[in-house]
C-alpha cells in the first residue's frame, strides 16, 4: 500500500486543520505540521507520530519524504503548494502530489509561476462542486491536474444527556433563553457581528434570546469591540467540546459572506441542531432551504433576524429542520464514507 504523508503548515486551527488531523489518523498516514501549529497538542494527545518544520522548509520536507519512503504527499493549505512542489523536486523519491482544495479559487493561474507549480500536482480534491468548477475555470487545461469532487464528512456525535446540558447551561448562566450559536474562529469575515446584531434586535423586541459565540479570536480588537457592544451575549473562547455547546443551542448560524464549504453546518446537523446560513457558496450544497435548514440573504438587513424569529416561533418547523438536517448529513456528509472515498482517490493516483 502507498505510504502517504499528510501536510498542513497552517498556524491556525479550524475545519481545514482538524480535517487534516482526522484524515491522518483514519488512513494511518504520517503528518507534517508547522512549527507554530495548533495541531501539535491534538497529535500529542493521540500519540500520533508527526514532524514539525518551518514554513517554506522544502529541503527538510524533501528529507522527510525520502527517509520515510513516501509515495504520496497530500496537502491542504493552499499556501503550502510551493513548499510541497519544491520538496518533490529536491527529493529522490519524487512522490505524487495531491491537494485538497478547501478554499475558493478566484483568479486565473496562467502565469509561468503557477504553471510550474500545477504541472507538478497529480490531482486536486475539491470540497464542493463550486470549487471544482472554479479549478476547471482558472487552471489552464494543459497543466490542470485531475480534479475530483469529494465533500468533507463529519462523524456522528454522541448525544449529551439532560444532566450534562444543565451543567453547561449553569456554567454559562443560561436558563430558558432561545440560544443561537455561532462556532468558529472569531474574525470579522466570519460574520459574528451579524448574528449578534440580529439577536440584539430580537431582544429589544422583547424576545428571550441569547447568542453563544464559541471559538478563539483571530483579531483581539474585533473581539473586544463585540464584547463591549453585546454585553448580554456569551463568549466562551476556544473549547475542545464544541459539539456539546451546539447541543445546548436551539439553532446554529453560519454568517460568513461566502463560505467555501461550511463544515460547522454539517457538525451541527449531525448533532441534530437546526442550521441557518448565508445563501452563498458551500451552504447551497449542504442545506436544502426550508427542508434541512434555512438560508438567509446577507444583502438584506433583516433577513437573518426574520429567519431566527421564524425558528423561535414555529417549534414544529424548528424540529423538522433539525431532523431532516441530521438525516441529510448522515446520508451525504458521513465521515467514514468520505474517508473511504478519499482513500480510494489516493489509491488510484
Amino acid at each position: 500500500m502507498s505510504k502517504i504523508l499528510e501536510v498542513c503548515l497552517s498556524p491556525n486551527i479550524g475545519g481545514l486543520e482538524l480535517y487534516m488531523k482526522d484524515l491522518t489518523i483514519e488512513i494511518d498516514a504520517l503528518a507534517v505540521v508547522g512549527k507554530s501549529s495548533k495541531l501539535k497538542h491534538y497529535f500529542d494527545n493521540k500519540e500520533i507520530k508527526y514532524f514539525q518544520i518551518k514554513r517554506n522548509s522544502f529541503i527538510k520536507l524533501a528529507k522527510i519524504i525520502d527517509e520515510n519512503h513516501i509515495d504520496i504527499v497530500h496537502f491542504h493549505w493552499t499556501k503550502d503548494l510551493p513548499t510541497v512542489v519544491l520538496a518533490k523536486i529536491f527529493s529522490k523519491t519524487k512522490p505524487k502530489i495531491v491537494q485538497t482544495r478547501h478554499m475558493h479559487m478566484t483568479r486565473f493561474k496562467s502565469d509561468f509561476y503557477h504553471k510550474f507549480l500545477y504541472k507538478n500536482v497529480n490531482a486536486i480534491i475539491a470540497v464542493t462542486n463550486l470549487v471544482k468548477e472554479q479549478l476547471e475555470k482558472f487552471i489552464p487545461k494543459e497543466i490542470r491536474p485531475n480534479i475530483i469532487k469529494s465533500y468533507i464528512g463529519v462523524r456522528d456525535f454522541k448525544p449529551i444527556d439532560s444532566k450534562r446540558k444543565d451543567e453547561l447551561k449553569n456554567k454559562l448562566g443560561l436558563k430558558d433563553e432561545f440560544i443561537v450559536s455561532i462556532v468558529g474562529r472569531i474574525e470579522e469575515a466570519k460574520g459574528q457581528y451579524k448574528v449578534l446584531e440580529a439577536v440584539e434586535r430580537l431582544r429589544q423586541n422583547g424576545e428571550n434570546i441569547k447568542a453563544l459565540i464559541v471559538g478563539h479570536s483571530m483579531e483581539e480588537s474585533y473581539l473586544k469591540d463585540l464584547k463591549s457592544r453585546y454585553k448580554d451575549d456569551i463568549f466562551t473562547g476556544f473549547v475542545d467540546n464544541t459539539n456539546e455547546y451546539m447541543q445546548i443551542s436551539n439553532c446554529l448560524v453560519l454568517a460568513t459572506k461566502k463560505e467555501t464549504f461550511g463544515l460547522v453546518l454539517v457538525e451541527a446537523m449531525r448533532c441534530g441542531i437546526c442550521v441557518i446560513a448565508n445563501n452563498k457558496g458551500g451552504p447551497l450544497e449542504i442545506i436544502e432551504d426550508g427542508k434541512s435548514g434555512l438560508l438567509f440573504d446577507g444583502e438584506k438587513q433583516d433577513d437573518l433576524k426574520e429567519k431566527i424569529y421564524l425558528c423561535m416561533k414555529d417549534e414544529a418547523l424548528l424540529k423538522s429542520l433539525a431532523i431532516n438536517g441530521k438525516n441529510r448529513a448522515s446520508e451525504i456528509f458521513d465521515e467514514v464514507k468520505q474517508f473511504n472515498e478519499v482513500k480510494g482517490i489516493l489509491k488510484s493516483i
